[in-house]
């Protein structure tokens, strides 16, 4: 069976010393029912987690406490090797990343982060939130009879600061009619403290708004999409002749390879920047409900597989973002199949190769391995007289790249190199790291099934909600990164909206160029005539 890329038995076992720790400030009944290990969180019953995201009048979440505290200046940091980036996404319409509560509060944030990420593994966001303002109207409850409105004013500015992290971090939690009633409902009982046109009202309606901008650019995001999305060639036209030469190719658009990987890494980057934390979760939150239907090692565990099983809504972006490898390839076999000369398909094939080559050089791996599976397509692959002609040396090092031994061993070294070149870059173009997609959405299936989600004294193994969490945020970190390359609307559109072929028209193409040389591809030919 497929493995994740690290080895997390010493990580993320059940086993170690721990040791509970008190929470800071005054916490509910569940609040000590947490273990640390190293001054770190290891461990919690849910109840316990949801109090330690809730501020009090003298405890904010992975706020720095006071030093003479050493071992709460620890408690809920994370593992090592995190770090968290002040900057803005290039590709946000909003200006600040959706990810933006480790973007922009740095990396004192982490458990706001990890919790309200991985949380909805357990429940929905508008279950939490509720929750949430469960324990605010509690805490709320013992502040009202004293004598000092400045410290309710100051829970109420803490809460108004938690949503605001909240609202700016996982923006689509409130899609959901439930999650944006509850939102109002905490908002309200927060303001009541407030003077007319005070500071805690001021800063509720910025968040309000700030969200409303979110969802709309989103929503219109997604329609946008959805125009651009290429069609398919059927069957009819295809049987009749083949397209004429006049017609436009990729190599009359762009007969560079490293201009043409440029351009398909403008495309993967604004494609994979729609893609949210929350998003990734879906990831978790659907194979749950795969156990009737367990992938084996051959079977692969795609978005395909969680948009079947899933809430549509909100997988789309790993839908389209997974659609998109896939046209890519088949747009490869089209452009092979769909020519008439041999000496011509063959300068098709040596071109793809070098363009797969360049985007290997730049560090674009999804297109890379796109290309690769586009020209090992059953009706390019038995295009035996073309592949003669084809110089495949470099082809072969592309392949070794990719070789799945050893679950993908040669893809993972590049990938680290790539990301260690990407951390100490000079320039943008050292930065781009963009993974194999569905290798990356592998790693997150079995991390999530082979680690368990409870220990055996029932509390949640928050480590392995750490390492979730930590592989999402390295990969949201590579969606930030400004694209350095010129833009060609003209070969973008070609590569955007340029017809596909279907897989039964790829073979008759292919078997026009090149009869069938067997019973079973005769057979086939028959079949499809």
């Amino acid at each position: 069976m497929p493995q994740t890329s690290v080895v997390f038995s010493g990580i993320l076992g059940p086993g170690g010393s721990g040791q509970v720790q008190p929470g800071m400030g005054e916490r509910g009944s569940g609040a000590g029912d947490l273990i640390f290990q190293d001054g770190r969180l290891v461990s919690g019953s849910l109840e316990a987690l949801m109090e330690h995201l809730v501020p009090t009048v003298d405890y904010y979440p992975d706020a720095t406490p006071p030093l003479t505290s050493p071992a709460l200046a620890m408690r809920a940091m994370p593992p090592a090797g995190w770090a968290f980036s002040a900057t803005r996404s290039p590709h946000s319409s909003a200006g600040l990343h959706p990810a933006g509560l480790w973007v922009v509060l740095g990396h004192k944030r982490t458990f706001i982060f990890t919790f309200l990420l991985t949380s909805r593994v357990f429940m929905p966001p508008h279950d939490l939130l509720a929750r949430v303002g469960q324990i605010c109207l509690e805490q709320r409850q013992q502040l009202e009879p004293g004598p000092e409105k400045a410290k309710l004013k100051s829970f109420s500015a803490k809460i108004v600061q938690l949503l605001k992290e909240w609202t700016e971090a996982f923006p689509y939690d409130f899609q959901d009619e439930k999650a944006l009633g509850e939102l109002k409902a905490i908002a309200y009982r927060v303001t009541q403290c407030d003077e007319e046109n005070g500071t805690v009202k001021k800063a509720i309606t910025q968040m309000i708004q700030s969200l409303l901008l979110s969802l709309a650019a989103r929503s219109q995001l997604q329609e946008l999409r959805e125009k651009l999305r290429p069609p398919a060639v059927d069957k009819g036209p295809v049987l009749k002749a083949k397209p004429p030469a006049a017609q436009k190719d990729i190599l009359g658009v762009c007969c560079d390879p490293l201009v043409l990987a440029q351009q398909l890494t403008h495309i993967e980057l604004e494609r994979v920047s729609s893609i949210h934390p929350e998003d990734l979760m879906q990831i978790i939150s659907h194979t749950d409900s795969l156990d009737n239907h367990r992938p084996g090692p051959s079977e692969p565990v795609t978005c395909l597989t969680l948009q079947c099983r899933g809430d549509v809504a909100k997988t789309y972006s790993l839908e389209a973002y997974d659609s998109w490898f896939n046209c890519l390839s088949m747009l490869v076999a089209t452009e092979v199949c769909r020519v008439v000369k041999k000496k011509h398909r063959t300068r098709m094939l040596e071109f793809f190769i070098d363009v797969a080559r360049e985007c290997f050089n730049i560090g674009n791996f999804n297109s890379m391995m796109a290309i690769i599976s586009g020209m090992n397509l059953s009706p390019v692959a038995r295009l035996k007289k073309t592949w003669s002609k084809v110089k495949t040396a470099k082809f072969d090092v592309l392949e070794h790249h990719m070789d799945p031994s050893s679950n993908f061993c040669n893809y993972r070294t590049a990938l680290q190199g790539a990301t260690q070149r990407s951390q100490t870059a000079n320039s943008s173009r050292e930065k781009i790291v963009i993974p194999v997609f569905n290798l990356f959405v592998k790693d997150i299936y079995f991390l999530h099934k082979i680690h368990t989600n409870h220990l055996p004294n029932g509390h949640i193994n928050f480590k392995k909600f750490w390492e979730i969490s930590r592989q999402i945020h390295e990969f949201m970190t590579w969606t930030q990164v400004e694209c350095p390359f010129e833009k060609d609307k003209k070969i973008q559109s070609y590569l955007l909206t340029a017809p596909i072929y279907s897989e039964e028209a790829l073979f008759i193409a292919s078997f026009e160029s090149e009869g069938p040389e067997n019973h079973m591809e005769k057979d086939s030919w028959k079949a499809l005539r």
